[in-house]
Formats: structure tokens, C-alpha cells, sequence
């Protein structure tokens, strides 16, 4: 298949930042009273210069989706600041620790950063701005309630006013109220702003710090080599061979499985690693082929034994005595995240104190795997968070953290960066899980749907990296977007007869979170196949879910519909394709309008989108998260796949695999239908949408049905 596409992607980057400074790493509190004439820390959120600056603080980590912009606004919105004036920085996880958690969860993922942490940010700046509007009243000698505060300054109804940065001191000094009152949504001024984002200039001008920047006096340079079959084990290397070469200081083991060779410089110590002899025990693992893969998964599609995840009614009874059957099965790849900064961390260990610089989806897991891998308490060990090249859940997890420290313990008093050559980077990745599913219903003599069953046959995530997290064996989440209920990933139709569950299946690779994670395939299993039934009982895609779904499920696919002119005359040889899901807490929906010449060419012209999060901090951001959620997942759909010789993964550049280029990208709009009431999430539910609506537009264009990713093995031509 060539796949053809065009650029319409509004405002690749629209505007630079607002503030000078932007964005800070890291930070000191004051203690001193020379520090303290400089910067007043009111609460552990609100940081006031004498000059009015506002420094407010962000646990969160910030990775282009914005989630750092949108949480000072939260602040900024309660604090009644001055936009203008307002920067970040990151607190430390060891100072989070040292503090009981006061700024409580560090992690960045499941697009949890703003749904889940709204209301004690909030609560933040609302603290903050009492106490100065306490200390304001206090220096009057006037009821606190005469005073009120706006822009960054405090009025009192004589006409006597303040700014925070003179008021921040005496705050400070205050117990901070033990309760506050929010604002009313109505009255919001700041949340709901499209506002540019905070960190675009230092983006834009080079001075933004990722880890793969981040540089120290003396600091040595470690390239690492891991067994290429996952699971295998280091037999032996011959240090002697590249110990002599330019630049190499020391080369070392590292917990068995990977070898590292510590240098001046990183190329000098990736040059000696590559003329390294090594040999590795690849154990078992070495024999699994691609084909051994997908015999597990098609296994376990007829198993007799599986977890039930939802369940309702007698499905096979009802699909029994059903006029018709419609079944099909499906199947989706192992998936890599591919972020355009390789894993790295630097770390400066000695026997009483570790140091650790990284970008991290997880301060706090990065600090405990920093403390475990140095042997020191977490008291004397801490994690100073850099911006991300790319996350997308990769960085979720510590393993690059702990084996930069084990190789720092190597070389104590010296800081080393280890960095992952992409290589590394794609031989050991935490793939997105692969799976297959089969998918049955039953239809009465009118088409309705009387029984659904859904068979999952594939890998758990929590099976390999958290299995204490298991019910009962169980993993819930192989079940996003099919749960009965529930704010991630609940399933959306009305169907009386029903049952999914999961023959669990787990080769060799290790499965882990992937942007949008279980939702993406089970989005393109029940969306697709839905189009599938609805062909089969002769109505129309939209009108045919539109009979099973719930109402906030039905009202955002209408509404991507209506924006989208789902049903209107298009132009000649487009089609659309329809899709919609919930997922991390928001309702969302996709059309996709596209071309398939008569030699085959795809081409996706237009991706139309409709999310109701419920609320919305920065209606501008979410539309770029929304475009920027179709590039991942069309590029998945388009080229994602990763495949096994020997139990070794194939693919170890760009050169075999593909991600989806600018000028490939569709034109995207979006309708932001906020109904309030709940926060949802923006930055991975609309990406699950993208390729069922598109597989879905390629059928209605071919005749078609493709069950199987990735796009690019697919003959689209006609009559082929």
C-alpha cells in the first residue's frame, strides 16, 4: 500500500511564550533572611518576587502536552495573579518526601495530571491569595473581608492597595487558612483561556534544558549495551579489546544482562562499545519467531479458560437463537513509543548522597529506584527533574534511572550520563501490548443487536510490569474502553446479551504503557466491528450506534458528526468513517474523510474531532493535543508495528520504523463540547478515535475491511 497524505495541521506552533524565564529547574527554599528579601515562598504552590513574579510550582512533569501551562493556570485562576508575571519549576521528589507529600503525586500519565490534581492546586492558590489578602488587611489594621484581590494586587474600599510582592513577606509569616472557598466555574477568568503556553519560547530559542542536554563540570559519558533478547542474560565480554581506546575509562557490568563502557565523551565510549567482544546467554527466548507470536494469540481465541471483564445477560443463548450472525476478528501489533529523546539520566554518586538528572513521567518511582540502586536512604538521595523529549509512558517506568546510578556507583564522586543509543532504545522498549480479538453478534429478524461477545487473546501490561497489581490474576486494565463502568474507560452502548473477557497470553517482550494504551485497540475492535453489524442490519453507522449508545456518548459523536457534515454531499471519492469511545475520563469522537485512488494510494484528508473532558483549562492546548494525539495514533496505525526473529526485535531505527511525517499530516478540526461537571482527560483519549474512523472511511472507499494493522502491509487497490 503507498500512503498518501497532505499537511493541514492549523498552527504547528502558534505564539511564543508569554513571560520572560518561562520555565526553572529546580529550586531552594528560603531560610535566610537574605534570601528572604529576594523571594517569599507563601505556600508550598506560590513563590512571590519582590517584583511581582509569580513562581508557581508544578509536580507535574511537562513532556508537550502542556499539563504545565494548564496547571499554573489553575493556580494562577485561585491566586488572582497577574498572567503576565507567572513562571514555573519543578520541586524535587526528595523535597516532596521531606515535606509529607505536599505537593502529593508526582506521576505524569493516563492524562492524570490536570483531572486528577485540579482540586488541590486550586486549593493552592486560593491559600495563597488569602494570606495575602490577611496580610494586606493586617498592615491596615482593616477586617480582611473589606479586602479583595485582583491582578496581583490587593484593594481595600478606601482605595488603599498593595501588590503581592510587597505584601509576600509578612504572608508568609501566616498560618495558612485551614479551609478555602473555590470559585464558581461561572466566574472563571483564567481556566478556560486559550492562554499560550509557558514554555514555547525556550522551546523555540534552544534554551530549554531535556536530560539528553544536561551537562556537569568533569562529567564522564556511559553508552550501555543490554542482552538483544529480552530476558537473556551477559556471558562474558573481553574488557582488555577497547580499554586502550581514545577516551575510555572503565568498562562494566551492570545487573547481569548489560554491559556499559564508561568514556570522555559518549561517541568515544558508543565507538569502543561497538568493537567490544561480548557474548550473551539468550536462553529460550532466542528461539521465538514472529510466527510463535501469533499462534499464542489466535490460541487463546478459542480457549476454554479466560477473566471476565463485563458481563451482562445470556450471551449465548441470545446469539443461539439470533436470525443473524456477524463475526470477526481482529488483530493489532506490538507497538514502540519511539520518543525523539532516547532514555538517559546523569547521576553524581558517593557513599552518603545520590544525585539524579532525567526527564521523568515519575519523580517519585525515579527516586526510589535512584535509593535502591545506590543503597542510601531516600533521605539522602534526590531526582532534579529535566524537560522530556517525548514520554508518551516510556518514562513511566525507572529502569534507566536505576542502571544510570549502577553505573555511577562505578565511578563514585564522578557524574556520568548514560544515554541510550536509539538502537538500545528500540531493542528495549516497553511495548505497546499485542492482542487479537474475535467479536460475535447476534441480530434479530429487525437487526437489532440481541448478544455481543468479545474474545481478547493477548498481553497484559500489569502482568509484566506490576503483577502484584493483578486481580486475581486479572488485569482491568486489557479491558479499557470495554468496562462496564467506571472514569477511564467505560464501554458506551446499550446491549442486553454480553460478554468480554481476556485469554491472557504473555510472550517474552516486555508490554508496557503506551499513549492511549488498552483503549487504542479495543477502540478499533468494537468501532470497526460496529460498522461491521450496522452494514449487516442495512442502517446507517451513525444512526445504527446511535440506538445503543448512552446519551454522552451519543451526544459527542453527534457533535463530531455535525462539525465533520457526516452525511452531506463530500467530494468526489471521499467517504468518512465514523468512530467514537470514552477514555480517561472524557467522551470523544473521530470522522475521518479520506481518497483511495484506483492504483491504491490512501489518502487521509481530514480528521474531524468532538471531546467533552468536561471542563477545559486551555481550549487551545487541547485542540494541539488533539492534533497531536492523531499524529501518534495515525502513525500507529499507519507504520507502528513491531515483529521478532530469534526473540530478538527486527526494528532498530527509523529506517524500519516508520512514524508519520509533517507533510503527511491530515487537515484536523475539532469541537470542544464541555458539559462541566467532571475533569476528563485530553491528551490520550482522541488518539484511540483516529484509526478505527479512518479504517472505517478506507472500507467505505474500497470495499474493504482491514482487520489488520499496520496500514502499510495492506493492498488497497481495487479488485486486488
Amino acid at each position: 500500500m503507498t500512503i498518501q497524505t497532505s499537511l493541514g495541521r492549523r498552527g504547528f506552533v502558534v505564539g511564543g511564550a508569554t513571560v520572560a524565564g518561562g520555565f526553572s529547574l529546580g529550586f531552594s527554599f528560603p531560610h535566610a533572611t537574605a534570601q528572604a528579601a529576594e523571594v517569599q515562598e507563601v505556600n508550598a504552590w506560590v513563590v512571590i518576587k519582590p517584583d511581582d513574579t509569580v513562581v508557581i510550582r508544578i509536580a507535574r512533569s511537562e513532556m508537550g502536552q502542556g499539563t504545565l501551562t494548564g496547571l499554573a493556570q489553575l493556580v494562577a485562576e485561585e491566586l488572582e495573579c497577574d498572567w503576565s508575571k507567572v513562571t514555573t519549576e519543578y520541586p524535587t521528589p526528595g523535597e516532596n518526601v521531606r515535606r509529607n507529600r505536599v505537593w502529593k503525586n508526582f506521576s505524569t500519565g493516563g492524562s492524570r495530571g490536570i483531572r486528577e490534581s485540579h482540586q488541590y492546586v486550586r486549593e493552592g492558590g486560593a491559600a495563597a491569595r488569602e494570606m495575602l489578602i490577611a496580610a494586606a488587611a493586617a498592615e491596615w489594621k482593616v477586617p480582611a473581608s473589606e479586602c479583595s484581590a485582583a491582578n496581583s494586587v490587593v484593594k481595600h474600599g478606601s482605595g488603599k492597595t498593595a501588590t503581592y510582592g510587597h505584601l509576600a513577606a509578612a504572608a508568609a509569616k501566616l498560618e495558612p487558612p485551614k479551609e478555602v472557598k473555590l470559585k464558581d466555574p461561572k466566574d472563571w477568568k483564567v481556566i478556560g483561556q486559550p492562554l499560550k503556553r509557558l514554555d514555547t519560547r525556550d522551546k523555540l530559542t534552544g534554551a530549554m534544558i531535556y536530560g539528553i542536554d544536561y551537562k556537569m563540570p568533569g562529567m564522564l559519558n556511559a553508552a550501555v549495551k543490554a542482552c538483544p533478547v529480552n530476558g537473556g542474560k551477559l556471558k562474558t565480554f573481553d574488557a582488555a579489546k577497547v580499554e586502550k581506546m581514545p577516551g575510555v575509562k572503565k568498562v562494566v557490568s551492570v545487573d547481569g544482562n548489560t554491559v556499559a563502557v564508561i568514556a570522555d565523551t559518549w561517541w568515544n565510549a558508543k565507538t569502543a562499545l561497538e568493537k567490544l567482544p561480548v557474548e550473551w546467554d539468550v536462553g529460550k527466548s532466542g528461539n521465538v519467531q514472529q510466527d510463535d507470536i501469533t499462534a499464542l494469540l489466535k490460541e487463546g481465541l478459542t480457549a476454554k479458560e479466560a477473566f471476565v471483564g463485563n458481563k451482562a445477560g445470556d450471551v449465548d443463548a441470545a446469539i443461539a437463537g439470533a436470525a443473524k450472525k456477524v463475526e470477526a476478528t481482529y488483530a493489532f501489533p506490538y507497538q514502540h513509543h519511539v520518543t525523539m529523546e532516547p532514555l538517559n539520566a546523569t547521576v553524581l554518586y558517593t557513599a552518603d548522597k545520590c544525585e539524579v538528572w532525567c526527564g521523568t513521567q515519575n519523580g517519585e518511582a525515579a527516586l526510589a529506584a535512584a535509593a535502591e540502586a545506590a543503597e542510601l536512604p531516600v533521605a539522602k538521595c534526590d531526582v532534579y527533574k529535566l524537560m522530556l523529549g517525548g514520554g508518551f509512558g516510556r518514562r513511566g517506568r525507572a529502569d534507566y534511572v536505576r542502571q544510570a546510578v549502577l553505573i555511577a556507583k562505578q565511578m563514585p564522586g564522578t557524574p556520568v550520563k548514560t544515554l541510550w543509543s536509539r538502537e538500545e532504545d528500540m531493542l528495549h522498549g516497553l511495548y505497546h501490548p499485542t492482542t487479537m480479538c474475535k467479536l460475535t453478534a447476534g441480530l434479530d429478524a429487525q437487526g437489532n443487536i440481541v448478544g455481543l461477545r468479545v474474545r481478547i487473546s493477548g498481553q497484559s501490561i500489569l502482568a509484566s510490569l506490576a503483577p502484584q497489581s493483578l486481580q486475581n490474576g486479572m488485569d482491568p486494565a486489557t479491558f479499557q474502553g470495554f468496562m462496564p463502568s467506571g472514569p477511564e474507560a467505560a464501554y458506551g452502548y446499550n446491549i442486553p446479551n454480553l460478554l468480554i473477557d481476556h485469554a491472557m497470553r504473555n510472550p517474552h517482550l516486555t508490554a508496557g504503557f503506551w499513549r492511549g494504551v488498552n483503549v487504542n485497540q479495543n477502540a478499533v475492535y468494537m468501532e470497526c466491528f460496529m460498522d461491521e453489524v450496522a452494514e449487516a442490519a442495512g442502517v446507517d453507522p451513525l444512526e445504527y450506534r446511535l440506538k445503543y449508545l448512552k446519551p454522552k456518548y451519543a451526544a459527542v459523536l453527534k457533535a463530531a458528526c455535525d462539525k465533520a457534515g457526516y452525511g452531506k454531499p463530500l467530494p468526489a471519492g471521499h467517504f468518512h468513517g465514523i468512530s467514537q469511545v470514552m477514555g480517561y475520563g472524557s467522551y470523544v469522537a473521530g470522522v475521518s474523510e479520506v481518497s483511495v485512488s484506483p492504483d491504491g494510494v490512501l489518502k487521509i484528508h481530514k480528521i474531524t474531532a468532538a471531546t467533552d473532558p468536561g471542563y477545559t483549562v486551555n481550549p487551545a492546548q487541547i485542540e494541539r493535543q488533539i492534533a497531536g494525539s492523531f499524529v501518534y495514533g495515525l502513525s500507529a496505525a499507519l507504520y507502528g508495528e513491531i515483529t521478532v526473529k530469534d526473540g530478538v526485535v527486527e526494528q532498530t531505527n527509523f529506517d524500519s520504523y516508520n512514524v508519520m511525517r509533517m507533510d503527511e499530516m491530515p487537515e484536523v478540526d475539532c469541537a470542544l463540547v464541555p458539559s462541566g461537571g467532571f475533569w476528563g482527560g485530553v491528551g490520550e483519549p482522541t488518539i484511540a478515535v483516529a484509526a478505527p474512523a479512518t479504517l472505517n472511511a478506507i472500507y467505505k472507499a474500497t470495499g474493504k475491511r482491514v482487520r489488520e494493522l499496520p496500514l502499510m502491509h495492506q493492498e488497497l487497490k481495487k479488485g486486488a
